[in-house]
């Protein structure tokens, strides 16, 4: 069977009125740009804010007819909804938003976005089961924070709770490759996801919807919606803490979680370098700017020792995260050293917690997040904060 073409799902959505009932969602221009991958269609539609609850079936109805089309195997369909935007005759045709982070959006229980009420915001709540929600983030790639997310999320199931662990980063997810899991999910009822699960940890990815090598190319709002929904939408059960592996940097993503869900904390993860640091100190700011505590840093590649001599070298110099804890006054969480056995468990998807829970990195893993879960134990669900762009 011949794949799906764009033209083909835009023609089919031809058949879905908008919300003056006159003309179709394609005419009035609310689709935004229609991504595919193995099937599976992807898109938002953009609507008037003051209308995005009430314009849910046109959302369903849309998500129906595509899901309906040959050779379709799923779709993803999400309202994005922009303060200015607003649907009249064929002839305004509104402009999708761009998804900048200066865009005042806001998002419901279901993963759509919508902007928000004035003058006042109300906070959001937390996902039904799960107790506590941190973030582990880092202000540029490459300091190895997915793997510490994953054997923080290791070392806190270890510790005798129920974890999860949600892949943040829709541009380049890795928990797939990282926990050796394969495949799809499942569905219950065509909306709510099965969330994938190894080593105990029950795991959300945009890795297990999309191939490996499928590059995504969506802006802002689908990427919030697309967060939102994977948080939201997906049967995490009774779950004691949540680990958001973030992307690095203070994009969409970021603001997306800061300011939708509230966060119990986050965790910043550098190597002890002067480049790394200065990064650091963006998103830990960041966090602290939208009201979201800091429950640490951890230095990631911190030394390495030689396996046949056992000498240790500071390859990317020393103490530098332990210092910047103490000069901003947030605590330190724990040093990882650099090992081959971190990049061999996790390219292999054998975290190693997991591998070797008896070893000496396992249990600094497991000392880290005994220090992140002492500060959130208790705690009550925070609402996210309000959070205004001029």
């Amino acid at each position: 069977m011949a794949d799906v073409t764009k033209e083909q799902v835009l023609e089919t959505l031809k058949t879905v009125r908008g919300p003056d009932l006159e003309h179709d969602i394609v005419e009035l221009g609310m689709v935004s740009d229609v991504f595919i991958s193995d099937g599976k269609v992807y898109f938002s539609i953009t609507v008037p804010a003051d209308r995005a609850k009430e314009l849910e079936p046109m959302r369903l109805a849309a998500e129906r007819v595509i899901k309906e089309m040959p050779g379709v195997k799923g779709a993803l369909v999400t309202l994005t909804a922009d303060k200015k935007a607003a649907v009249a005759a064929p002839a305004a045709r509104p402009n999708p938003p761009h998804g900048h982070a200066g865009h005042d959006h806001q998002h419901d229980h279901a993963g759509h976005a919508h902007a928000p009420q004035q003058p006042q915001r109300a906070g959001k709540i937390g996902v039904p089961g799960i107790g506590a929600i941190i973030a582990v983030a880092s202000g540029k790639g490459g300091v190895g924070k997915s793997t510490t997310a994953v054997n923080l999320a290791l070392g806190l199931l270890a510790n005798g709770l129920r974890v999860g662990i949600l892949d943040a980063d829709i541009y380049g997810p890795s928990m797939p490759r990282l926990l050796k899991i394969s495949g799809r999910p499942t569905q219950i009822d065509g909306r709510i996801i099965n969330p994938m699960e190894n080593y105990g940890l029950k795991v959300m990815s945009m890795g297990f919807l999309v191939d490996e090598e499928t590059a995504m190319i969506w802006r802002g709002p689908m990427v919030q919606s697309a967060l939102l929904q994977m948080l939201r939408e997906v049967a995490w059960g009774e779950l004691d803490v949540l680990v958001v592996d973030m992307p690095p940097g203070t994009g969409d993503a970021q603001l997306t979680m800061a300011q939708q869900v509230p966060l119990a904390g986050a965790v910043i993860v550098s190597t002890p370098q002067d480049l790394a640091l200065i990064d650091a100190r963006k998103g830990l700011n960041m966090f602290r700017k939208v009201e979201v505590p800091v429950l640490g840093i951890v230095e990631n590649m911190s030394y390495f020792i030689a396996p046949d001599t056992g000498t240790r070298y500071d390859i990317f110099g020393h103490g530098g995260a332990r210092k910047e804890a103490e000069r901003i006054g947030v605590p330190f969480l724990g040093e990882v050293p650099l090992t081959m056995n971190i990049r061999e468990t996790s390219d292999a998807g054998t975290p190693l917690v997991a591998s070797e829970p008896n070893g000496v990195v396992a249990g600094i893993y497991r000392g880290i997040a005994a220090k992140v879960w002492e500060q959130i134990a208790g705690q009550s669900q925070r609402p996210a904060p309000t959070i205004v762009f001029e």
